[in-house]
């Protein structure tokens, strides 16, 4: 049987340019917040990510899904060791516990939605990124100690938002 529906939730429309939407700075790319778990009551979140040439995250594993799609250029997604080159247009579903880690191959800046069930994810970037004004902002100009400390605290934090780096 289905649940009565729920009038406390409500209808989220999520605009990248909306001036509520957060922007993180997290290793060079920047992540814009859409659909945080606090809209979705935990189930998922939404996060549009804008990843410059050559960039992308270091090889981890998390215990929730993960499933991007390819708006803009073309990333190399290394799945269990194995390279697949995607291009826009395109989807990849990432099963939980799976090493992965990808990397933008396009030879220009890469735009691709990212979507992960259930949500923490947004919630990890906002506690180890930067908040910066919007997706064209600079990423902000870390001190080599500041740097360091963003990369303790996300070895840190990354067990607690069930996620560990490889």
């Amino acid at each position: 049987m289905i649940p009565d529906d729920d009038p406390s939730r409500s209808l989220t429309v999520a605009a990248p340019d909306d001036r509520d939407t957060t922007y993180v700075s997290l290793v060079g790319n920047t992540y814009a917040m859409l659909v945080t778990g606090d809209r979705t009551d935990g189930r998922y979140c939404l996060i549009e990510m804008h990843v410059p040439d050559g960039g992308g995250p270091p090889p981890h594993r998390h215990d929730f899904e993960e499933m991007f799609t390819i708006l803009e250029g073309e990333i190399e997604f290394t799945f269990r060791g194995e390279k697949h080159t995607v291009r826009a247009g395109s989807t990849v579903n990432i099963p939980a516990n799976a090493p992965h880690h990808f990397r933008n191959v396009s030879g220009a800046p890469a735009r691709m939605l990212c979507m992960c069930t259930p949500a923490g994810q947004d919630e990890y970037f906002m506690r180890i990124g930067d908040v910066v004004a919007g997706k064209d902002a600079p990423d902000p100009e870390l001190t080599e100690d500041e740097a360091a400390e963003r990369r303790r605290l996300a070895a840190e934090l990354a067990p607690v938002y069930r996620s560990e780096f490889l």
